[in-house]
């Protein structure tokens, strides 16, 4: 198979995106950046992305899905669709690292393509996603999309990647980064904020592990959480 047809799930973070690609082609995307949305929109957006690429769901030839890190709440929903949908149509499911996606979004931002053509050695590329106070889930990847760190919860100071610094220009987005903007000032240090996650990114790194047969295992497959869910309770007022 040449063309498989694949739904993309991106819910990661606060943003609801859903993708069908034919081959490596794009053929329907609905997004919504609504907070609390995916529950409600999520089934939505896959019917709509579906009718629009002119496909039935028993089309599909996989399902791919962002596993982490991210939300809690977001990922265990998406996690969750795309295992059912799996199960049901018996499609395989394909699980995306999200930093990895975003990093794979960011190479097609033309000021982070020029920076690219500038850079030797190599630019290297540092999706953030947001987490608590200053601490941001991270990893670094060349152009290639290879990982040259192994993704971790990072609490940002000012000599956070001061090695990395010193020998790479680095470009630095997504919804963690300003934190890191108002922290480091490098000469190396790039800022970009117009890489948000979009299922739209999952298709090349998708279709690649399709023609490569890496699928997750449906009735094991859990979301890539990095850290332990750690729930609150609201104070009570004490009268």
């Amino acid at each position: 198979m040449t063309r498989p047809c694949i739904l993309h799930l991106e819910t990661a973070t606060n943003i609801c995106s859903v993708a069908v690609s034919k081959g490596d082609k794009l053929a329907a995307l609905r997004e919504s950046s609504e907070e609390k949305s995916h529950a409600r929109l999520l089934s939505v957006f896959i019917r709509e992305a579906l009718q629009e690429a002119s496909l039935k769901a028993a089309d599909l030839d996989a399902v791919a899905v962002s596993k982490g890190p991210g939300s809690y709440t977001g990922l265990r929903i998406g996690v969750s669709t795309a295992k059912g949908l799996g199960y049901g149509l018996n499609i395989p499911v394909i699980g995306i690292i999200t930093l990895r996606a975003m990093a794979a979004g960011a190479l097609i931002i033309p000021a982070i393509q020029s920076l690219q053509k500038q850079s030797d050695p190599p630019l290297l590329l540092c999706p953030m996603l947001d987490a608590r106070r200053m601490e941001v889930y991270t990893g670094l990847y060349t152009p290639l999309l290879k990982p040259v760190q192994e993704i971790s919860a990072v609490i940002l100071d000012k000599t956070s990647f001061r090695e990395q610094l010193e020998n790479h220009r680095m470009v630095f987005f997504g919804n963690g980064m300003p934190k890191f903007r108002e922290t480091v000032t490098h000469p190396n240090a790039v800022f970009n904020q117009d890489v948000v996650p979009s299922a739209q990114f999952m298709i090349p790194l998708a279709l690649e592990a399709f023609h490569d047969r890496k699928f997750e295992d449906v009735a094991y497959f859990e979301p890539f959480y990095l850290k332990d869910f750690i729930a609150t309770t609201p104070r009570k007022k004490v009268l």
